[in-house]
């Protein structure tokens, strides 16, 4: 009888490497350091996965990027069904599918003008190959794009769609070249490799001079008047006039944030665009007139996402607005910013926020390096930085944010176009000049996640040992396929002996290399 099933186990296995011929190509590395490495792609070759396919019962697939060179590296390998756990030494981990957490929406990056105007930089080859790295099932497969809403710090110049004085009706509301001639364009390419439906979320950053305070589209300013006049019915307008003339375009959004960073006007430079918010302001923004506005429109199926910042503001800042039953009820989510996550901890601001409204998501809807004044701002091939995003989901999962999104899906080589010079660090960079991008740690890091934890996935328990010295950081989720994912990273100097148990199906017993990240994918039911 054991003849019989282990011949049909590996008939089993010889089918499935049939199913999985499909040669992914691998990185061509470029060195900036010695140990500060990119994958260089351009527009003949770029590196590829290849679509997930899950192995036979009793076989688990392993993904590992390494800062010593290795992307997403394949290797299959065998559970053990016979194990002793007192014989293993090493830090252990136990899956429980049973303990089920938050569903996952995913994981995706900014389509800024600036990102456009890199991506179209490119030639046409070389454009189909980026966009085939982040969206393509032989790429890291994001489903989520986040949208800024007219100009954003990450455009060449400061821009509102109706800039007309006192235009209360938007007789003079339209679409600008950067809409029609560089995202929208590029986003049907996008819809078009996509195997799964992408999912955007619009962000407004700044409103016409004429609404404003400071009476500019850049710097400093809040909405003249108080909620409910007829400046802020015209903004709320304006934000569904902007869902109108996309729908034109065969363009719908999932979700709809309020405000980008509505308190970083205390601490932005002058000439930031941007809008600026108390709580208290933005639950009444919210309560007379964008909820009602959305509520009443064409596009009432898309999410309202308050906050959209630093998660210092929580649980404050979702007390005021969602503590208010009359602006609760248009809400949906709630948005964060990773940039002050290092002052405060992740259980007291997400943890607390998600035990006192458990209904409205919690989403990271901007991130990236490079963003402090005294930081490198393009450090390329830094294998820190990816850690830091690693890092940062990892934790931030374990606290209830349901997806993460990245800041721009890709800059130049000095981290921009910006107009007012914050130029900041990306997965992708373009070097327009030599017609070709380079893929850094980032890009692989985000990878490790992005490409296996697809939408309608769950959080699920990863518990482990005590473990004194260097140790790993991990968390688990269960597919809608049924296959279970652990991502295990290891920032650590030395290898690490590590075991995951599922009692189901065994336990893999492993070493994660010094300063790796990788994904173990297998079948749990």
């Amino acid at each position: 009888m054991w003849v019989l099933d282990a011949g049909i186990w590996v008939f089993s296995f010889f089918l499935w490497m049939v199913g999985n011929t499909i040669a992914s190509q691998p990185c061509i590395p470029k060195f900036f350091d010695s140990d500060a490495m990119v994958c260089v792609c351009n527009a003949t070759y770029c590196d590829t996965l290849d679509p997930i396919s899950l192995p036979p019962e009793g076989l688990f697939l392993k993904y590992e990027t390494t800062k010593a060179g290795r992307r997403m590296e394949l290797s299959e390998g065998t559970f053990q069904r016979n194990h002793t756990p007192s014989s293993f030494r090493g830090l252990k981990y136990t899956f429980n599918a049973s303990d089920r957490y938050q569903d996952v929406k995913g994981f995706g990056g900014s389509h800024t003008d600036a990102a456009a105007i890199n991506i179209m930089s490119l030639s046409p080859a070389a454009q189909e190959h980026l966009l085939r790295s982040y969206f393509s099932n032989t790429g890291i497969e994001y489903n989520l794009l986040r949208w800024p809403i007219a100009a954003s710090d990450f455009s060449t110049r400061p821009y509102s769609y109706d800039d007309i004085q006192y235009d209360f009706d938007l007789k003079y509301f339209n679409l600008v070249e950067e809409d029609t001639e560089l995202r929208i364009p590029l986003l049907h390419r996008i819809m078009a490799l996509s195997k799964q439906p992408i999912s955007l979320v619009a962000t407004p950053w700044t409103g016409p001079a004429w609404l404003k305070t400071n009476d500019n589209v850049k710097g400093k300013g809040k909405l003249k008047g108080k909620a409910g006049d007829k400046y802020h019915k015209t903004w709320a307008n304006y934000l569904i006039r902007f869902l109108d003339k996309y729908a034109e375009h065969n363009i719908t959004f999932w979700a709809m944030t309020s405000q980008n960073e509505p308190d970083c006007s205390s601490y932005a430079m002058e000439d930031f665009p941007t809008i600026n918010y108390s709580p208290e302001e933005q639950r009444d923004f919210i309560n007379l007139d964008l909820g009602p506005a959305l509520a009443n429109s064409d596009h009432k199926d898309v999410h309202l996402v308050i906050h959209d910042d630093a998660r210092i503001h929580l649980p404050n800042w979702a007390k005021v607005v969602l503590g208010n039953s009359s602006a609760a009820k248009y809400a949906s989510g709630i948005g964060v910013h990773w940039y002050l996550d290092a002052m405060t901890s992740a259980q007291l601001t997400l943890g607390a926020t998600h035990n006192l409204f458990p209904d409205y998501f919690l989403l990271y809807t901007e991130a990236c390096n490079g963003f402090l004044p005294w930081d490198i701002k393009v450090d390329t091939g830094s294998w820190e930085r990816g850690v830091h995003y690693s890092c940062n989901i990892i934790e931030n999962f374990k606290y209830f944010i349901t997806g993460w999104i990245d800041w721009n899906l890709a800059l130049g080589m000095n981290g921009g176009p910006n107009f007012v010079k914050n130029f900041v660090d990306s997965p992708i960079l373009v070097d327009a000049s030599k017609d070709e991008f380079y893929k850094q740690p980032m890009f692989y890091h985000l990878a490790h996640f992005s490409k296996f934890i697809p939408e309608g996935s769950v959080r699920v328990g990863l518990t482990s040992n005590s473990f004194l010295g260097c140790t790993l950081k991990a968390v688990g989720f269960l597919r809608p396929d049924g296959a279970a994912v652990v991502v295990v990273l290891n920032n650590c100097y030395m290898d690490i002996e590590f075991s995951i148990s599922d009692s189901p199906v065994g336990v893999i017993e492993d070493v994660a290399q010094a300063y790796s990240i990788q994904t173990y994918l297998w079948r749990h039911t």
